[in-house]
């Protein structure tokens, strides 16, 4: 028995061993380093850009002209998509007007303007409790946050490469950190620990519930929906958090060109983020785009070297070149979904973007009419065919009515 199992763990190694020369002869990095991978990585790192100019532009309101007001930073992005996106869905007809919109799932996105709302407000206020190192290690969080809703909600099922790549993205960022720490760059209060890395993990879980949800509207449903009710309900949500939550600091605000220029930048960097993020998202995932932004703070480390004289440590070069091979590790591999229903996914298709376009398209094309009523008349010939060779073959057995065994015989033949 002993010299069996040997020889069967033998067996094994070689298969296994074979299998891997197999693998690694029809290895073609064409496959791997496509064209696609590339656009997603380039559209990755400009989100990444634009986010880095959002913090460029914070951090020089807050440390030239003391101004501390996310609320209203936000209320003016959320105002631009409104004005954009909410007027395209109030010029549409049909199903995609906005009042039918409203009149079907009202409630879910008011939860979903809501949650992107305070994502982005508990990351701002963290930093008034907690270090920098604190917030860049626990945001994260989001990661594994994305990763288990997708497989909850989107029923996207990860390989064991896709695991790796994320340890590989995470290690990088842990390098980053400690060329934070190496350059003397652990800034922040230190007043409340506890809240402000709460706060984080806070606002990488609420990140984490919009952007899949931002991932399956864009899939199922539609682009302009996602960013018009997102407008709408986030100037509404932002707007009542602001009066009551800042107030005195936007009446202490003294305002000239450099402000404006700045608030300004800051609005238009987060109005192209959130225009441009659902079109990454729908070429590849929300769990593959929140992974390209971990540079963000790479390229703000870069500029803030030039324009806040930080430090520079080597491992920021390092920490870039780890983030960017797992992220590419990460994307070379595809994430298959479970089977779905065919009828259920039939009939989400049909809410895709086109279909408000011409909603009467599918429904009044003769062509297809005419294909289905010559494909039903087909079935018809052929089952009026079938009965009568099953009335044929019955015919001389009905007089013995003891076969029964060779009429379910026959029956099942004309079936075949």
């Amino acid at each position: 028995m002993d010299t069996k199992q040997s020889e069967d763990a033998s067996r094994e190694e070689k298969n296994q061993s074979s299998r891997l020369m197999m693998r690694i002869k029809k290895f073609n990095p064409r496959e791997v380093f496509s064209w696609q991978l590339a656009r997603t990585l380039a559209m990755g790192q400009g989100l990444a850009g634009l986010i880095c100019g959002t913090a460029i532009t914070s951090q020089y309101l807050a440390t030239s002209f003391s101004v501390n007001t996310p609320m209203l930073q936000s209320f003016f992005n959320y105002a631009l998509l409104c004005v954009t996106y909410t007027t395209m869905l109030l010029c549409r007809t049909g199903d995609g007007n906005i009042l039918q919109i409203l009149k079907r799932r009202w409630w879910k996105y008011l939860l979903l303007g809501l949650v992107d709302v305070e994502a982005n407000y508990t990351v701002v206020k963290a930093y008034q409790y907690t270090t920098l190192t604190s917030v860049q290690l626990l945001d994260c969080f989001v990661i594994p946050v994305l990763m288990v809703l997708s497989w909850w909600i989107l029923k996207t099922r990860y390989r064991p490469v896709h695991y790796v790549a994320v340890c590989i993205c995470l290690l990088g960022v842990g390098a980053m950190v400690g060329a934070d720490l190496l350059a003397g760059r652990d800034q922040g209060s230190t007043s409340n620990i506890l809240l402000g890395d709460g706060l984080v993990l806070i606002s990488a879980t609420l990140y984490g519930v919009s952007n899949v949800c931002q991932e399956y509207t864009v899939k199922n449903l539609s682009r302009v929906e996602f960013l018009g009710m997102v407008g709408l309900f986030g100037t509404i949500i932002s707007t009542i958090q602001m009066v009551v939550l800042e107030r005195n600091e936007v009446a202490a605000i003294q305002w000239s060109w450099q402000v404006g220029l700045l608030f300004s930048a800051y609005a238009l960097c987060m109005y192209a983020l959130y225009s441009c993020m659902p079109i990454v998202v729908k070429l590849s995932s929300a769990t593959s785009v929140n992974l390209s932004l971990l540079t963000a703070d790479l390229f703000s480390l870069f500029c803030g070297i030039f324009l806040f004289q930080y430090n520079f440590s080597g491992l920021y070069l390092v920490s870039l070149v780890v983030i960017l091979i797992g992220f590419i590790t990460f994307n070379a591999v595809p994430t298959p979904a479970a089977r779905t229903d065919p009828d259920t996914s039939s009939s989400s298709s049909i809410c895709e973007e086109g279909y408000y376009d011409s909603p009467g398209a599918t429904q009044n094309d003769p062509s297809k009419q005419e294909v289905a009523v010559g494909i039903t008349s087909e079935e018809e010939e052929e089952e009026e065919e079938e009965e009568e060779r099953r009335k044929r073959a019955l015919g001389p057995s009905l007089g013995r009515g003891n076969d029964d065994e060779d009429v379910v015989a026959v029956g099942r033949s004309t079936k075949l």
